[in-house]
């Protein structure tokens, strides 16, 4: 009951929602949004962590640091533009450089791949916050294991401290997107 209302205050609390601008439209726009994004996302995953609700943020904080990720992705396009030639097309049509694509969705198929490039712009620990979000997102549907076969995380005190970790590092990294 309390974790329902809590879901509810949350979801309260950050209406309106935001409208994400794409990186071809307007890449300070963007950038802006991912931003706004990573915080509301962090935001989420720490009052999760009050509530005990350590999948829940693990989840959120993975969105956050995906967030960071392609906010960081649009302001390097000429890193992906070199590491990911090709075009794409959108639902309308048009081409679209596969670059600015993985800046706006940022799979998770890539997100390995961009955080390497970035590192190098931003920083190794780029790579490493990239490897415990993957992680978390992995024991967002999958829970712990103590066996380590369905999740790295064997309890969820392992979980909640990287999740910790992660929304720390999402804070700092959003100072790079100003």
């Amino acid at each position: 009951m309390a974790g329902r209302r809590a879901r509810k205050n949350i979801r309260a609390a950050l209406r309106p929602a935001v409208e994400l601008v794409k990186p071809w439209v307007s890449l300070e726009g963007y950038v802006r949004t991912r931003s706004a994004e990573a915080r509301c996302e962090a935001e989420l995953a720490r009052r999760f962590l009050e509530e005990g609700l350590v999948r829940n943020a693990a989840g959120k904080a993975w969105q956050a640091w995906k967030a960071v990720l392609a906010g960081l992705a649009a302001k390097s396009l000429d890193l992906l533009e070199g590491a990911f030639p090709g075009v794409r097309r959108t639902r309308d049509g048009r081409a679209l450089k596969e670059a600015y694509w993985i800046a706006a969705l940022m799979p998770t198929t890539r997100v390995r791949s961009v955080a390497q490039l970035l590192a190098g712009r931003y920083g190794e620990e780029v790579l490493y916050y990239t490897l415990i979000a993957l992680d978390l997102h992995e024991l967002q549907y999958n829970g712990p294991d103590r066996e380590g076969i369905f999740s790295r995380y064997r309890t969820e005190e392992e979980a909640r401290r990287d999740v910790e970790r992660l929304v720390a590092a999402v804070e700092k990294y959003l100072s790079a997107l100003q």
